[in-house]
């Protein structure tokens, strides 16, 4: 690894606003970007088919395009989120890349980085403290106990705590009542985090998070309990980007983590809007599928940042087309169509990047070739696990030419003046390809009341499974007659969206029956083995 100070100079940052953590992690300060002049990069976002339960690569590539772009002679960034600690323990372990195509330092990354996480997940806690010491000192006006919104969070995967009770021993510990945790990637902080613009964005969306109702139904946010100022307080460091590098030494901004079927999927629009005034190419992760993490990019990330997407990677791999196919890989290029029809509806040029695993055969691969071809669709087979940037050189190739002979027209899937229910309907029509959208009962009623409330003219966020393009898991390919069901849905006033809950979602995950902890050791000397 380089000395993160000459990752800097690489990317064009002066010592003067780094603020160093270690030999080989910084965070920028923000004062930057009063020195930087305006935009100029072009912006590439990486998203996927519908993965498998392991994933399909889409970190590994982000990172292998943007090494293959600066081996091409290009000034390119990789812009990721920051890994959670409940993925890292549980299916898919570590999440910084993979082989020759990583972010360094890789234990550090993944394990505690620079303290964002903890600083959300205090910062979170903080205000559901607040909220319980308000209504232990019967303060006014009184707040419903049976209307309390706000949960608590861990960064951990503890399905035990998805539903508990507080406040029992006694009239001094509290008031006794139903609570919830939500894992800190999913905390309605962690997405202000990821779409403030500076400290006093930050502190604004902080006061506007709905905590609660009053007796009269009148709402509470947690400016009513002055907690926004300290809140902020505890996210000053948290809100700076991180800077690390690849193994190649390119320079990687891995700032914030919300999750992509929870929440929005992306790295922060700070670390974005600095990439993009610094390089010429930014490669942004999208997480999951094109249906989750692309469609809120596109409808909720570039309205909040004012970006323009002038690329789309899509990747794929043999393994989930098969999946998708029960098997049958020509079956399952069904999945691949609609996700590369959706993003063409967004206006963008699009390229399928196919990620080689060891097991594919010469012959699947010929014939996901022959099938793009024959839809007219640009794709590059992609082998930066193995290679590196020279496994990605071909890929970036034709990226570059995709954003010299194409140019992007982006257009957006719904208006922020349509109310709830044609957002939601025009998300779950065009892009998963659902024949109708039903409502749960209660969940009509919930949308009414928040249109009622004024937050109608919010973007949506929906919540449902990354294994489908429907609300089903078990519906692999592309679902044509599926009926999506609206469950539930909520505001996030804060950040700026509803989050409208479709399916089986739940806001904190569980480890599986052999997680990825058990694998995980430490030596004599300190060395960390089995975190992949």
């Amino acid at each position: 690894m380089k000395d993160i100070k000459e990752v800097a100079t690489k990317a064009g940052i002066p010592e003067e606003y780094l603020e160093i953590y270690g030999k080989h992690m910084a965070k920028v300060n923000l004062d930057i970007r009063k020195t930087l002049g305006e935009r100029k990069g072009k912006l590439i976002l990486v998203t996927a088919t519908n993965p498998t339960p392991a994933g399909e690569g889409k970190t590994t590539n982000s990172i292998g395009l943007s090494m293959a772009l600066n081996a091409l002679g290009k000034n390119a960034v990789v812009t990721l989120r920051q890994p959670s600690l409940g993925p890292v323990f549980g299916v898919k372990g570590g999440a910084a890349g993979g082989g020759k195509s990583t972010v360094v330092p890789f234990e550090k990354i993944n394990l505690l980085f620079t303290g964002d996480f903890p600083a959300v997940s205090s910062a979170h806690n903080l205000l559901s403290a607040m909220t319980d010491n308000y209504i232990h000192h019967d303060m006014d006006p009184e707040i419903d106990v049976r209307r309390v919104y706000w949960p608590r969070a861990l960064d951990m995967n503890d399905r035990a705590l998805r539903k508990v009770i507080i406040g029992l021993g006694g009239r001094f510990d509290g008031f006794p009542r139903e609570d919830a945790f939500v894992i800190t990637a999913a905390s309605e902080v962690m997405a202000i985090l990821g779409l403030a613009t500076d400290y006093e964005d930050l502190k604004k969306r902080l006061g506007n998070i709905l905590v609660a109702r009053t007796m009269h139904m009148d709402e509470m946010h947690a400016r009513d309990l002055k907690a926004e100022g300290a809140m902020a307080v505890l996210l000053k460091d948290a809100l700076k980007p991180n800077l690390v590098q690849t193994v190649e030494g390119t320079p990687a901004f891995v700032h914030t983590g919300p999750f992509a079927n929870i929440a929005h999927g992306t790295s922060s629009v700070i670390a974005t809007d600095i990439a993009l005034r610094l390089f010429d190419y930014v490669v942004i992760e999208a997480g999951f599928g094109a249906d989750l993490g692309a469609e809120k990019f596109f409808n909720l990330v570039t309205r909040a940042g004012d970006f323009n997407v002038d690329a789309v990677v899509l990747v794929t791999t043999i393994r989930a087309l098969k999946y998708h196919g029960y098997d049958d890989l020509e079956a399952g290029f069904s999945n691949l169509d609609a996700h590369m029809e959706n993003i063409e509806k967004y206006g963008v040029p699009a390229v399928v990047a196919l990620n080689r695993f060891p097991d594919d055969t010469e012959e699947d691969i010929a014939t996901l070739r022959t099938y793009c071809k024959s839809k007219g669709w640009r794709g590059e087979l992609s082998e930066v696990f193995g290679k590196g940037s020279e496994g990605g050189k071909n890929l970036a190739s034709v990226v570059i030419d995709s954003i010299e002979n194409r140019k992007s027209n982006m257009k957006l899937i719904y208006d922020l003046e349509d109310d709830l229910k044609t957002k939601i309907e025009k998300v779950a029509k065009e892009i998963y390809g659902s024949r109708a959208v039903e409502y749960q009962t209660g969940a009509a009623g919930i949308i009414k009341s928040l249109e009622k409330r004024g937050y109608g003219k919010f973007p949506i966020c929906i919540a449902k499974t990354q294994f489908s393009l429907s609300d089903n898991k078990g519906l692999r390919g592309r679902p044509r007659e599926d009926v999506a069901e609206v469950v539930g849905a909520s505001v996030s006033a804060g950040a700026g969206f509803v989050v409208v809950y479709m399916g089986d979602i739940n806001l904190m995950p569980g480890l599986p029956e052999e997680p990825a902890a058990q694998g995980m050791t430490i030596d004599k000397d300190g060395n960390i083995s089995g975190l992949f």
